[in-house]
């Protein structure tokens, strides 16, 4: 069905659509003990043929507002919910999801990451089990139960958003500054605002 080696997916045929539409399974990327763990939906075209989450377009703005907060992409770990391209770059099924769900899982365990920032509508919903209004909640915390343990889970916009609206922009920097606060002082961070 599905074989991991450590973080990497090496072997999968659980979706036979995404099988069919793949040039090769695209894992996560970053430290194996990353403080924070961007997950996005799925990999698209470029994604696809280069092998790593977040290369095209809006991986170029993620690595310039990670830059921004004095942060590499080398910093952050990044992966996807479903790691193959689904035709035509549509949203996964839920079908789809649920069969990566285990990697993802394994993922977000082996990694420990201090905070997940979910990046767009598909994942925030996925790994928060609910409807959620991206835009509306982008910056929002909420504790959740994954990967062993309970993590923070902080909801943001995916950066593609400000390519077709440039007011999301200031949203997607208001979240990003909140994760890199919060991945930075670890749980004492949010307790020092108290301080001042």
């Amino acid at each position: 069905m599905g074989e991991m080696d450590g973080l990497e997916v090496t072997e999968c045929t659980r979706c036979p659509e995404l099988v069919d539409s793949r040039s090769q399974i695209v894992n996560g990327t970053g430290p194996a003990d990353a403080d924070l763990l961007f997950v996005g939906e799925g990999p698209g075209e470029q994604e696809d043929q280069q092998g790593e989450p977040f290369v095209g377009r809006s991986g170029t703005i993620l690595d310039e507002k990670l830059r921004d907060r004095g942060l590499a992409r080398e910093d952050v770990r990044i992966t996807n919910c479903v790691r193959c391209r689904p035709p035509e770059n549509r949203d996964p099924t839920t079908e789809e999801l649920e069969n990566c769900w285990p990697y993802l899982e394994s993922e977000i365990e082996q990694v420990d990451p201090e905070v997940i920032v979910t990046l767009g509508k598909v994942p925030s919903e996925h790994l928060l089990d609910r409807d959620v209004a991206v835009t509306k909640e982008a910056g929002g915390v909420e504790q959740v139960e994954l990967g062993g343990g309970v993590r923070d889970l902080l909801i943001c916009v995916h950066p593609a958003a400000t390519l077709y609206d440039s007011s999301q922009e200031e949203t997607l920097d208001a979240a990003l500054d909140k994760a890199a606060a919060m991945a930075d002082g670890g749980s004492g961070g949010q307790s020092q605002l108290g301080d001042y």
